[in-house]
């Protein structure tokens, strides 16, 4: 098999191109339990929309990788195309054993918690052990501020934007998919809520000519507006978490211990494909499979 021939069959990069091609989005939604999985992979087969299912390394070190293991068997059956990604991996060792022994389809290789110089030496070396392995990559430039479940916290240290030199740096690292920082920010938004930088994203998308997909992070409290924004500026990977679990968050802490739990789980599964329907819809790839 050719060097990259492998990127013309690989499961998230197929995604992702055809979402480019179509001008939509494509929700890469965060996992944390079989419910979440479940109510997941039901929407995309309810609304005909591909999927990316994503899950932290919390999920592999809390599981063992059984989380991964079931999410590949949920998807064995799909009539909709959906891969399995992991998220924001920061620990080499972890991303080594992820690529080795657990069905991924592509890998986030951030080390954007490093000085630039070693976060791009890093990655060009995870990112050639991913690709030996068939699995494609997506790394961060700049640094996007705030942290989420299980992932380093960058408040301690300078959210910085992405800059045309740094998009272009982390071309050569052979990546193929990249998150720039835009304004964007890991977890919760102040009182203005989002001010993304949509000047510095379409520079970014003409830098980039193609060469990777673009994707978008720190989508809590995102309107649909703002994300069609997104989408007409160049992002074809969504990544969501609360914006498609917070029913399903509200939907436990309101009825936990009130109803049996094979009931609020049933229920939960519901939440889950109702909200994340609806952002199918939101970001175009709704009908898309």
């Amino acid at each position: 098999m050719g060097a990259t021939n492998w990127k013309q069959s690989n499961k998230t990069l197929q995604i992702l191109r055809a979402a480019e091609e179509g001008k939509y989005g494509v929700l890469a939604a965060i996992a944390y339990n079989i419910e979440q999985i479940l109510g997941l992979v039901r929407a995309a087969e309810k609304t005909r929309s591909p999927l990316i299912l994503q899950f932290f390394p919390w999920a592999i070190t809390f599981s063992d990788g059984l989380l991964i293991r079931t999410a590949a068997e949920a998807i064995k059956t799909a009539t909709v195309p959906i891969s399995i990604h992991l998220d924001h991996a920061q620990d080499e060792k972890l991303i080594r054993l992820a690529a080795d022994t657990l069905p991924f389809d592509s890998i986030m290789v951030d080390m954007s918690h490093y000085e630039e110089a070693e976060n791009l030496a890093r990655t060009t070396e995870l990112v050639e052990y991913c690709h030996a392995r068939e699995i494609a990559t997506e790394a961060e430039p700049g640094r996007i501020e705030g942290g989420e479940d299980g992932i380093m916290d960058t408040e301690g240290l300078e959210g910085s934007k992405t800059t045309s030199e740094q998009a272009t740096a982390f071309l050569n690292t052979g990546v193929d998919i990249l998150a720039p920082a835009i304004g964007n920010v890991h977890g919760e938004y102040g009182p203005e809520g989002p001010q993304l930088d949509f000047p510095r994203l379409s520079d970014l998308t003409k830098t980039t000519n193609g060469r990777v997909r673009i994707a978008l992070h720190g989508t809590n409290s995102f309107a649909p507006e703002l994300m069609k924004q997104c989408i007409a500026a160049g992002v074809s990977k969504i990544n969501v978490n609360k914006l498609v679990l917070d029913d399903y968050l509200d939907h436990f802490a309101a009825n936990a211990g009130k109803i049996s739990l094979t009931t609020l789980m049933e229920q939960g599964v519901e939440q889950v494909i109702g909200l994340t329907a609806k952002w199918m819809e939101y970001c175009g790839s709704a009908g898309k499979a």
